[in-house]
């Protein structure tokens, strides 16, 4: 069995051709950019969003208390550790940025023709998100996540995985760029909460509006890098 899970997850095939690029990428556009859609990707962006919090926390010493994911797609993670200082704000500045760094080494992957080996490295980190979630509805959007994942990376043929893994990946890069101008939109009709770029600007006396604008640079940048690893026209 798990030969099988490790033989499937390191076998290459050729990337997609960029023409199926192009129209799987078209279609993850529709997507991430309907009301309906995003709220349906959301899912996975938070689970992503959270991660990237739970990874820095950890890397900077801090300690990881849980993570929660909730119904209207939001999410938190908990750490203790100093309040302030450079492992705090890193701590902070890693969500929104983590689903365009991670489609971006995605579609690295992608290009290196390992579409099994990155749906399973989603259905690991879903594995290991189970250890830190604190809630029931975090609990259950793990569990369909990974399961899903993996009963069609098991089960389903090379072009299908190759093509959910093109999806999840244009996904990720398109629907990193919509977080951060849903952000702004929330920020613009509740004005100052405690949003990620809010704490960031208390624990750094740099103003929200700066955190947002580097936020939408990054993304855009992962975007931009992703299509060229995903749509390779040569």
């Amino acid at each position: 069995m798990l030969l099988d899970l490790w033989d499937r997850a390191t076998t290459t095939q050729p990337p997609l051709p960029w023409q199926v690029g192009l129209a799987l990428g078209g279609l993850a556009l529709l997507v991430t950019w309907s009301p309906l859609g995003y709220r349906l990707v959301r899912h996975l962006v938070t689970l992503i969003h959270e991660a990237g919090h739970a990874l820095v926390a950890a890397l900077v010493g801090r300690r990881l208390t849980g993570i929660r994911l909730h119904s209207d797609t939001s999410g938190v993670t908990l750490s203790r550790g100093r309040p302030g200082g450079p492992g705090m704000v890193a701590t902070v500045l890693a969500g929104y940025p983590a689903p365009a760094v991670v489609g971006l080494a995605g579609a690295v992957v992608l290009g290196a023709g390992y579409a099994a080996g990155l749906l399973w490295a989603l259905v690991l980190t879903c594995t290991l998100m189970l250890l830190l979630i604190r809630n029931l509805y975090g609990l259950w959007v793990v569990l369909a996540t990974g399961s899903a994942v993996a009963a069609l990376s098991w089960t389903g043929s090379p072009p299908v995985v190759a093509g959910t893994a093109y999806l999840v990946v244009w996904a990720l890069l398109l629907a990193a760029p919509r977080s951060v101008v849903e952000l702004q939109r929330q920020r613009g009709r509740r004005g100052g909460s405690g949003s990620d770029v809010d704490q960031l600007a208390r624990l750094t006396g740099i103003p929200a509006g700066v955190w947002i604008a580097l936020f939408w640079v990054l993304c855009v940048l992962c975007l931009a890098l992703g299509a060229r690893e995903l749509l390779p026209l040569a």
